[in-house]
């Protein structure tokens, strides 16, 4: 349940009355025949989906997969189309659709799927040993033909259910419901400073304000064609691409990842006019020539117009802000309109923003500060935290502020800068991985007494982890030890790049590791 102090919706909001299947069969009645999803997997031709026979393919999906309502399936895939497919066909069925990170190791994925209470799988050959292998009894294991357009390595075995015999045409599709706006549809584990990631659980109505208000925020209209190749089991990709092209009727060119020799021939070829674009993707395509006669109109990137991508791309950037709990951009840029210079933008409507010192009091103008949210709970902001109702009360004040961890500087322009991270976090490539993740890994390890993990500059992936380990006795044999532990327990993103054995650790009060000098010294080797 939503935390004691949070806003909640009354009766009327602005998605009483619809749902996701909603949205999606008022595109399939209106513009059948208007393509909705182009699927552009490397070194094969195209699949592309009309809004008819999309529609069509989710009633059979939903019908074949027999659903029960509030239901837990385990969505386990990188991006393709039947990535979509099985994420509206739980929405269609009132089941919860679980996204999990691919790049996940074994212990992490088993702690989503059994914290959540999955109890059906859906993946691709790839990981099908690896879900197979999880200690949870799910009552079936569905697998895909191929691994996101490619042939695969490892043949789909023999126990698993064949996805595509689910969709068959001449299958019958299950049944329209009523909406219900506040029904959960989905969750996503997001990293935190605890030792485990927590599940930011959506409704419906979270993903029509998703969709509706990143499709005003960023200008999109039914002409635009869309581009994602960030992972669709992240906030960005589903929602601020996905669903914001699903609310104006536009279609979406997806790719299986990011991939700078893919990059810009999958942009012409498909006329693409706008996309998103991350830090390390934009260090990989400046040695990428761009071509000329292209579409392409703008990127959301997070800054505004970065003077280097004006400078290289000659693009326009949409600065913004968001995160999971978020739902949509509660700080973003006008496009088209003067901005600040490498700033997120402005506060959006539907949203509240306050920037406090640590006593609480709101900072001036040009003062650094933390960053605070206030929206309505299943509806601009997250449900709840699944399964966590002290966790979910524990991030909102007495006035029902979401405390994001992140500090931020206003501006009396009403401009609001990104600074840096309160919480412990480290920010490798697109994801955003918890320092406690890491130092839980290396603890079980055995024969340390305390580890401290910060982020090191890398020029490719804006950080990379580094481990500072105190240990307990004898060091033979520990820093394979400690390799050991974090290849079983974490993915390999998360992993440390390098291990320092260390007797001491700078402090700062009560005796806590001080780690901003840590980071600090970091930073100042790599220069």
């Amino acid at each position: 349940m939503p935390a004691p102090r949070a806003l909640l919706p009354g009766p009327l909001h602005p998605f009483t009355g619809q749902d996701v299947p909603w949205l999606l069969k008022a595109r399939a009645d209106s513009t059948p025949d208007k393509e909705f999803v182009v699927f552009a997997p490397f070194d094969r031709p195209a699949q592309r989906w009309t809004y008819r026979d999309f529609h069509a393919a989710v009633g059979r999906l939903a019908h074949s997969l027999a659903l029960a309502e509030g239901q837990f399936v385990l969505l386990h895939m990188d991006n393709c189309v039947e990535f979509l497919l099985v994420w509206h066909a739980c929405a269609r069925a009132g089941a919860v659709v679980v996204t999990t990170n691919t790049r996940a190791s074994a212990d992490e994925l088993a702690y989503f799927a059994q914290h959540s209470g999955a109890s059906l799988a859906i993946t691709q050959p790839r990981y099908e040993a690896l879900v197979h292998a999880l200690p949870v009894a799910f009552s079936r294991i569905v697998v895909t033909a191929d691994d996101v357009g490619a042939e695969p390595e490892v043949a789909r075995s023999a126990a698993a259910t064949a996805f595509e015999t689910l969709l068959s045409p001449g299958l019958p599709s299950l049944d329209e419901r009523a909406p219900v706006p506040m029904r959960q549809l989905s969750v996503q584990y997001t990293s935190g400073t605890t030792a485990r990631p927590k599940g930011v659980v959506w409704t419906h109505a979270n993903a029509l304000w998703g969709a509706r208000t990143n499709a005003v925020g960023i200008g999109l209209d039914a002409s635009d064609i869309g581009h994602a190749c960030l992972p669709l089991y992240h906030t960005n990709a589903i929602c601020y691409s996905h669903l914001a092209t699903l609310w104006v009727g536009g279609t979406l060119v997806l790719q299986p990842r990011f991939s700078a020799s893919r990059y810009w021939s999958c942009q012409a070829e498909h006329r693409c006019t706008w996309g998103v674009q991350m830090p390390f993707a934009l260090k990989a395509l400046l040695g990428a020539p761009m071509p000329k006669g292209l579409a392409l109109r703008r990127w959301g990137l997070g800054a505004v117009n970065p003077g280097i991508v004006t400078q290289v791309f000659g693009l326009p950037c949409i600065g913004w802000f968001g995160m999971t709990e978020t739902i949509g951009l509660p700080i973003i840029s006008n496009p088209g309109l003067p901005g600040r210079e490498m700033s997120m933008g402005l506060v959006a409507p539907g949203y509240e923003i306050a920037v406090r010192r640590e006593d609480g009091s709101d900072v001036a103008f040009a003062e650094s500060g933390q960053l605070w949210i206030r929206g309505v709970a299943g509806l601009s902001m997250f449900l709840e935290y699944l399964h966590a109702p002290e966790a979910t009360a524990a991030c909102f004040d007495a006035q029902g502020w979401f405390a994001t961890g992140d500090r931020v500087t206003p501006f009396a322009d009403g401009h609001i800068r990104y600074d840096d991270r309160l919480k412990d976090m480290l920010r490798i490539g697109m994801e955003n991985v918890g320092a406690a993740e890491i130092e839980r890994a290396i603890m079980s390890a055995g024969g340390i007494i305390e580890v401290a993990v910060v982020g090191k500059p890398d020029p490719m992936l804006d950080e990379v982890a580094v481990a500072y380990v105190i240990p307990m006795g004898p060091t033979e044999g520990m820093l394979d030890r400690i390799t050991a532990a974090c290849e079983k327990q974490l993915a390999d993103f998360k992993r440390p790049r390098e291990v320092f054995i260390v007797s001491d650790l700078p402090r700062v009060t009560l005796g806590k590791i001080d780690k901003k000098l840590l980071r600090s010294q970091l930073a100042g080797a790599s220069q």
